[in-house]
């Protein structure tokens, strides 16, 4: 999602081809040239998200299944 500024927060994202959609953003937080988003899917899964900004790409860092 993007309003006033370039990749405010994310609202999907895709893993090999697949879709995730985001239910919930948990906590953000900066890092240095980066942005981090801890965010539940639609199946309750979690996952921590890094949009580093020098480089306009995102990353998954992190993936929980949900129990």
């Amino acid at each position: 999602y993007s309003d006033y500024k370039v990749n405010q927060r994310p609202i999907s994202f895709t893993i090999n081809d697949k879709e995730f959609l985001i239910k919930e953003i948990v906590d953000q937080w900066y890092g240095p040239d980066c942005l981090y988003f801890k965010v539940i899917d639609n199946n309750k899964h979690t996952y921590v998200l890094k949009y580093s900004q020098a480089q306009d790409l995102w990353e998954l860092e992190f993936f929980e299944k949900s129990k």
